[in-house]
């Protein structure tokens, strides 16, 4: 059996907050997770990028950085990154061993088994370790408080990025009861960087900084100067802290730029607070390069095919509001498929702002939504679509038609555009 379906068989489990487990598994494997150093980045939408702006001008400095995220969209190995390469199979292999026989220790005692994230956190932490990584950016899988990535102890920086509503059955059904949850990775006396707009979590994030002696800083109202928008990236120039003209980024939108600045002022600390060495050609080099795949990335030019990976309502109005801007006047056709306990009419009814028309398939996830639901909800909307279960017939349908419009968008599952890009590339 391969170190993936190894992992895969901690599904089962499924996916348990707290920090028992981990606990007790970092303590068998001798605690790899101590004594590195971490950019800790929490946050319902946009983390994810803000990792890869992190990390990328850390390694034009010349750094030897590790990158945990999640979930993976084509190969699992993208979740675990260091010094630009993906894990290979061989050491994600070697690693998963060397986790599971502790996990073996720990059940035959009597202790709970770690769930699958706990397992995958413990392999990345360990990798990282032995690497010898000079620094981690590490993305929470879920919430903040209960997260395993949240068994360190004092990350760098705390980074939050925007807070909405997602994952409400674990994290709270206010936007301050889920900021509190996501709040839990600001420890003591750590810089905390947040771009989140919603004064309701900025509250909680004041009073958590105020309570733990942590300086806190707000990029919500930094300056920034937009030069030009187009679908090969934004320049701009912002204010942060210190001034930067012509920056430039590759991913696409205008809150890919708020992801960008919210990185810049999380550099600012590494250099103000901990001496990090960080010239400006780093981060220039580095913003430019940084490239998050399934967010608005182009796969195909003629004709015009996009995946993201907007999967609530605010990552589907950020998609729409690309849309508008960098398409505006096509003809769009959507390719979607959702999961069932995702807020599916306020996702719709963003995605319906961009286009009536959709082919609409099924994500391969037990939670998937059958695409027969999903075209009679998207009809009561207002819209029309066709419905294929299988995704591949779905894309291939979808790409017959596309003569008949000028653009094919693909979004709403994660799980999906994994499943399409592999298909696209």
């Amino acid at each position: 059996m391969d170190a993936v379906s190894k992992i895969h068989e901690f599904e089962r489990f499924g996916s348990i907050l707290g920090l028992e487990r981990m606990t007790s598994l970092m303590k068998e494997l001798g605690d790899p997770q101590d004594g590195l150093k971490y950019i800790h980045v929490a946050g319902t939408n946009g983390k994810g990028s803000v990792c890869k702006y992190i990390y990328e001008v850390l390694e034009a400095q010349g750094y030897k950085v590790g990158l945990y995220t999640s979930p993976y969209l084509t190969v699992f190995n993208e979740r675990i990154e260091f010094d630009h390469s993906y894990i290979s199979d061989e050491d994600l292999a070697k690693y998963t061993d060397m986790v599971l026989d502790k996990v073996k220790i720990l059940t035959d005692r009597g202790e709970d088994s770690p769930t699958e994230f706990e397992v995958i956190t413990a392999v990345a932490f360990l990798y990282f370790k032995e690497k010898n990584a000079d620094f981690v950016v590490l993305e929470v899988g879920l919430g903040g408080i209960g997260d395993s990535t949240n068994i360190i102890k004092d990350p760098l920086c705390s980074v939050i990025t925007s807070i909405s509503f997602d994952h409400t059955d674990r994290l709270g059904n206010t936007l301050a009861e889920i900021a509190y949850n996501k709040a839990g990775i600001i420890k003591d006396n750590c810089p905390v960087v947040t771009s989140s707009r919603a004064e309701e979590a900025l509250q909680v994030f004041r009073k958590k900084a105020e309570d733990t002696g942590s300086e806190y800083f707000e990029t919500k109202d930094t300056e920034v100067r937009i030069i030009e928008e187009t679908l090969e990236g934004t320049k701009f120039d912002a204010t942060p802290g210190n001034t930067y003209y012509g920056l430039e980024i590759s991913m696409k939108g205008e809150h890919q730029v708020e992801n960008a600045v919210c990185a810049l002022k999380a550099i600012e600390v590494l250099q103000d607070h901990h001496d990090i060495e960080i010239g400006p050609d780093a981060i220039y080099a580095g913003l430019k390069k940084a490239i998050q795949i399934g967010r608005f990335e182009i796969m195909r030019r003629e004709p015009l095919v996009i995946i993201d990976g907007a999967h609530n309502p605010d990552g589907a109005r950020t998609l729409k509001e690309t849309c508008h801007k960098l398409i505006n006047g096509k003809r769009i056709l959507m390719l979607t498929g959702m999961l069932k306990d995702k807020d599916r009419e306020g996702i719709l009814k963003q995605f319906l702002a961009v286009t009536s028309d959709f082919v609409v398939t099924e994500p391969d996830n037990p939670r998937k939504l059958s695409s027969d639901e999903l075209k009679a909800e998207i009809e009561g909307l207002g819209g029309k679509a066709m419905a294929f279960a299988d995704p591949d017939t779905a894309l291939e349908e979808a790409l017959k038609v596309l003569k008949d419009y000028d653009c094919l968008v693909c979004a709403g599952s994660l799980y999906l555009i994994g499943h399409l890009r592999a298909r696209l590339i």
